[in-house]
């Protein structure tokens, strides 16, 4: 089963110098484990919200908008597209990246 994995921040997240120096090996060790299994299909950190647009059609109308959909305290970081046997699976794949020691992992099944 093919799950969306959107690796989440909030905004008042505060690491040490120590912890967001880790960040890059320690996501490059998972990203390592999960592609070696065969797990993780693609991925890739996203730009920040500010960097964002948001499109809306409202009759004819093309709407644009800048910075994230919605006003939230957990910003989208990245993702992970993740094949898995079941949600138990998915949870523990989750569970070992760096993110979540911080921040929080979304796990989203395809349909």
């Amino acid at each position: 089963m093919k799950y969306l994995m959107l690796v989440c921040v909030g905004e008042s997240v505060e690491l040490s110098p120590e912890e967001l120096a880790a960040i890059p090996a320690e996501t490059d060790a998972w990203v390592s484990e999960m592609d070696a299994k065969g797990i993780r299909l693609l991925g890739n950190e996203i730009a920040p919200p500010s960097d964002g647009t948001t499109v809306r059609v409202r009759g004819d109308e093309v709407l644009l908008g800048d910075g994230p959909f919605a006003e939230t305290k957990e910003q989208i970081a990245g993702f992970d597209l993740i094949e898995c046997a079941d949600l138990d699976q998915a949870i523990e794949v989750a569970s070992k990246h760096p993110v979540a020691k911080f921040g929080a992992l979304q796990l989203r099944p395809f349909i």
